[in-house]
């Protein structure tokens, strides 16, 4: 699945024992997707390959993070992977959405990456409805997080001490009985199936995710990239948490070009 390019060390790139895998989810908003690109462009990650999948929309474009003419015409594929051996860092980037009936495919051969690579752990950028919440979910802040059972005996003590709110289970049957309850993350995409399957092959994971709408997500992907900063320390935190993140050149196409100057 995964393919090392031959600009990022080749075979070398294959391996990433020790290290941090960060990925989005697909999910409401493109909140996850939109954090990911912030991570990549402000840490200056170097892509190291790419996943040949048949699991996700075929798509191909320009660089996203072009900083000069020379390398603006580089191409990008709907998924691929950057490495920052120095904060033992790889990010997997997802830009297209899932084709139907293949998210179990994906997670499965995924999680048989993770341990074949051996990274350290995974982390999950999500989003969810805003507008589903239950009672106790539209309390307080916004974000939420899970972890695994293998990564909360690691870092459950200090996601305590950042006082995060773990991600509430709700009602299996609202409204008939409130004693069964399930993890739902409604608008998350492959989220819980990612996170159930973690939890079942002792795999350390932890889900990073925010409620919203739809709309212009950029505000909410700061929030979210700055509550990942919160725990792993990417960059040096600011007064003014925007102004440490660097935004891609793709954001100004997020909404088009707008109307030509010659049409007035």
């Amino acid at each position: 699945m995964f393919v090392p390019c031959d600009c990022g060390g080749g075979s070398a790139a294959s391996d990433f024992k020790g290290f941090t895998l960060l990925m989005p989810a697909v999910s409401v908003g493109n909140v996850g997707q939109l954090a990911i690109d912030l991570v990549i462009s402000t840490l200056d990650m170097t892509k190291v390959g790419y996943f040949y999948t048949d699991c996700l929309v075929p798509m191909v474009g320009n660089n996203p993070y072009a900083t000069a003419e020379e390398n603006s015409m580089e191409l990008s594929i709907n998924a691929e992977v950057y490495s920052l051996p120095s904060k033992k860092l790889a990010v997997l980037q997802i830009r297209s959405p899932f084709i139907k009936n293949k998210y179990r495919p994906f997670c499965e051969a995924l999680l048989s990456w993770v341990k074949g690579s051996r990274c350290a752990r995974v982390v999950v950028l999500s989003s969810s409805h805003a507008y589903q919440r239950d009672d106790e979910q539209l309390l307080g802040t916004p974000l939420r997080y899970l972890l695994t059972p293998d990564l909360e005996k690691a870092v459950g003590g200090l996601m305590q001490e950042l006082n995060w709110k773990e991600m509430e289970k709700v009602a299996a049957y609202p409204g008939i009985s409130d004693t069964d309850k399930v993890l739902h993350i409604p608008g998350g995409g492959i989220t819980k199936l990612l996170f159930t399957e973690s939890c079942s092959k002792g795999i350390q994971m932890a889900v990073l995710l925010k409620f919203c709408s739809e709309g212009d997500n950029i505000p909410d992907a700061f929030v979210l990239v700055n509550y990942l900063n919160e725990w792993l320390q990417l960059v040096k935190s600011e007064v003014n948490s925007s102004s440490q993140w660097k935004i891609p050149s793709s954001w100004r196409l997020l909404f088009g070009n707008g109307l030509p100057p010659a049409l007035f």
